[in-house]
């Protein structure tokens, strides 16, 4: 499996968030806690919106560790955005090569995934062959994240996000349960269209991967005075994180099964999430 972060808030250096914390992405990638593997080194991506424009996101993606790459650690000290996604993979099976790391991309739309579609051999091709032949052509890669992300453009993620993620764990459900599949998905999904991050906790057994989001900054200055960092950064300041960055007393909340957050505008909501038929 993998482990990801969603960043939205003040502008920041990607280094504050990679690199500084005392159990970062970077230190994910070698020692992670929650995860299924306690290393996720087949490649990693980074994904921002540069503070002039949200119409294309920038992506840097690479199929080495986080850990050693001495371009992700140059442009860390130098980027600085007010919405990120950084993720490291642990690869389920394809191929580990550049067009299968996260984030991936489709005009202003970023989206990573942690999980995997149960036996995605034996349900690609249905699935794939579900993918509005408009946008057939812009899938690069092999993954099941990859499909599950264009499946979800075909049913409507510009227009409807929760709706059209819903939608396609339907559809990834029921072909699942064609093929004799008992628990086709699990799933924890950020996605973005630079203004809106969401981000969804499901898998079809109820025993999802970890899932967490930060507290509101402003209670975390009253708990935490002399945290310089909470200082520096506006209450409207949220991430959303596969395992906690740092063990701070009442920094981190787990996302609860079957759920979905949405950050817009620096509110935060959280509503239930359940697949819908297709």
């Amino acid at each position: 499996m993998c482990r990801w972060l969603a960043y939205s808030g003040t502008p920041l250096l990607l280094d504050t968030i990679l690199y500084k914390p005392a159990h970062s992405l970077i230190d994910q990638s070698l020692h992670s806690r929650l995860g299924v593997e306690t290393t996720n080194g087949d490649g990693f991506g980074v994904g921002w919106y540069p503070q002039e424009s949200i119409d294309t996101p920038a992506l840097l993606r690479d199929v080495g560790p986080a850990w050693n790459n001495r371009n992700l650690r140059e442009i860390a000290d130098h980027v600085r955005s007010p919405l990120f996604f950084a993720h490291i993979r642990a690869s389920t099976g394809t191929a580990v090569q550049q067009s299968n790391c996260h984030p991936f991309r489709y005009g202003r739309w970023m989206w990573m995934h942690n999980g995997g579609i149960t036996d995605f051999h034996l349900v690609r091709r249905d699935l794939t062959l579900q993918v509005d032949p408009e946008l057939y052509s812009d899938i690069e890669g092999t993954t099941d994240s990859e499909t599950m992300f264009y499946l979800a453009l075909t049913l409507g993620l510009e227009q409807d996000p929760p709706g059209a993620v819903a939608r396609m764990v339907g559809l990834v459900e029921r072909s699942g349960r064609e093929h004799g599949i008992e628990f086709p998905l699990q799933m924890t999904i950020a996605v973005t269209d630079g203004e809106r991050l969401w981000a969804f906790r499901y898998s079809t057994q109820g025993a999802s991967r970890s899932l967490f989001y930060s507290t509101r900054v402003d209670t975390l200055r009253k708990l935490h005075p002399d945290v310089a960092f909470l200082r520096e950064v506006s209450d409207e300041t949220h991430l959303i994180v596969s395992e906690p960055l740092g063990d701070l007393p009442g920094a981190w909340n787990e996302v609860p099964e079957s759920s979905y957050g949405v950050v817009h505008a620096g509110a935060t909501e959280l509503c239930p999430f359940a697949p819908e038929p297709v």
